[in-house]
This record gives structure tokens, sequence and C-alpha cells, in this order.
């Protein structure tokens, strides 16, 4: 049988603090929203610049100062898998959310 990978590796900036929640297990999860940009030449020869947002979640036994520094417009590096998950709404229809359930989170300096 072959072997499969789930990785997906992001550089981006957060499009918003990010949210912290203690769980009563004493987990926390730390909730960041991120973009990436990706920029092309359409057919007229014009700079388009698509940005694709990213759902991220990070768990930890023990928050530390890092997150102090994950702050709207830093740059960051994820590293982590991506999740689907299926959860029903108000109305009682089914949603689903894909998110990047991260293993690492490193701000990283922007480039001259």
């Amino acid at each position: 049988m072959e072997t499969t990978v789930n990785r997906v590796e992001l550089k981006g900036y957060l499009g918003r603090d990010a949210e912290v929640r203690n769980l009563e297990n004493g987990n926390s999860l730390i909730s960041l929203r991120m973009a990436t940009n990706e920029s092309y030449k359409n057919a007229k020869g014009e700079w388009v610049t698509n940005t694709t947002w990213h759902n991220v979640s990070v768990w930890k036994k023990k928050i530390g100062e890092e997150v102090d520094l994950l702050k709207k417009g830093a740059l960051v590096a994820v590293t982590g898998k991506l999740e689907t998950r299926k959860y029903t709404d108000k109305l009682g229809q089914d949603r689903y959310i894909t998110q990047v359930v991260a293993q690492g989170v490193e701000p990283v300096q922007a480039e001259k």
C-alpha cells in the first residue's frame, strides 16, 4: 500500500490577533486567521493578486509568550495538516469547515 501525506506549509500575514480559549481539561486552543497571496499577469498583461484566507488552529498544553507575537499583521510560518469537519448550523443545515491544524507556528522576519 502506498504511503500518503497530509502536510501543509504556509507563510502569510495574520488578519487579526490570535484568539485563545482555555479549556476545562487544561489545554488551550489558539485560533488564527491568516492570509496568503498569489500574483500573476492576466491575459491583458495586468498584475492580479489573489488573497486566500486560512483558518488555523493550534492546540497547546501550555501557552507561552509566543502568543504575544501573534498580532494582526504579523508574518508567520505555519506547518501542520488539513482537517475538514462537519457541523450542523442553527437552521439544521450540515456545514463543513476546512482548517489547518498547526504543529508549528513561527514568527518570520519580513524580507527587505
